[in-house]
């Protein structure tokens, strides 16, 4: 991905320099949390988190201490920052063209635990977004997770796919979408529940291919691989690929998050068209 030198974003909070500060949350690593709940970067479903990692977090506060940030942590910071600064102009055009207002969400770097509007978490919860603060949380620690233990290919696009999903995320809860599938998920049984869940995903890796294709107009981002980085994690993270690879069978109806190529049509679809309009999964779910 062609990156360096354009505008970085001042929203980004860095805190890999801050170590054993505030409560962490004892857990058996990124494996055991996807046993737990089969989920992979939990974007909205930082809700359905929130009980789990108040009911592990039995840590114990120590004091903060800060060290400087190595040259491989800042030059991540700065890639974070250009990302973040790319989804900023998009969102902001995308909803100026739609007579909206685009409020600028935080991303979070963090190493081992953090504390969150959704509660405190850990890396075992893979990058998330959290609606109560709008900010997205991320130990970049998850990435070499991703290519090392399920098998993606990673890259630095494979990174910003992802960032661009969870400001997905953001836009959902910008324009009410979130909490209307939450409104719409009361009452009814956990696998209906389930599908409500799958379509905000894909809805989210539809954004995050609108978003590549707005960049790539703008900015001429996209190198040889880079849509390979990205089909790569999204295969990696489609539901029936970890439950099969973790439990060695696959449930549908306890999918939260969609197949993987669910989510690969989803983020190209959103890639070729650029269209906001054309990403209602919740009515086609393919």
């Amino acid at each position: 991905m062609k990156w360096k030198g354009r505008r970085q974003s001042d929203n980004v909070e860095d805190r890999r320099g801050m170590s054993s500060g505030g409560k962490t949350v004892v857990g058996g690593g990124i494996i055991g949390i996807i046993i737990l709940l089969i989920n992979v970067f939990g974007g909205e479903n930082a809700q359905m988190l929130t009980p789990v990692l108040e009911q592990m977090n039995q840590g114990q506060s120590a004091p903060t201490e800060q060290r400087d940030l190595t040259a491989k942590e800042l030059e991540e910071q700065a890639f974070v920052e250009t990302v973040l600064a790319d989804n900023e102009d998009v969102w902001t055009k995308i909803f100026n063209e739609n007579n909206l207002n685009y409020k600028k969400p935080n991303i979070v770097l963090f190493i081992g635990g953090v504390e969150t509007g959704c509660g405190n978490a850990t890396s075992d919860s893979g990058p998330f977004y959290c609606p109560a603060d709008q900010k997205v949380y991320m130990d970049l620690a998850f990435f070499e997770e991703l290519k090392t233990r399920f098998g993606a290919k990673g890259g630095d696009f494979a990174t910003a796919y992802v960032i661009a999903h969870e400001i997905g995320h953001h836009v959902q809860t910008l324009l009410g979408t979130s909490s209307k599938m939450r409104q719409l998920q009361q009452g009814k049984s956990k696998a209906e529940a389930n599908k409500l869940s799958v379509a905000l995903e894909l809805q989210a890796d539809f954004y995050a291919g609108v978003w590549t294709h707005y960049n790539q107009k703008m900015n001429d981002i996209l190198e040889d691989g880079d849509l390979e980085e990205a089909l790569s994690a999204a295969h990696a993270v489609g539901d029936d690929a970890i439950q099969s690879k973790m439990q060695g069978h696959i449930v549908p109806e306890s999918f939260t998050h969609g197949t993987s190529e669910q989510r690969k049509y989803w983020f190209m679809k959103g890639y070729k068209t650029g269209d906001i309009k054309q990403g209602n999964t919740f009515d086609e779910i393919r």
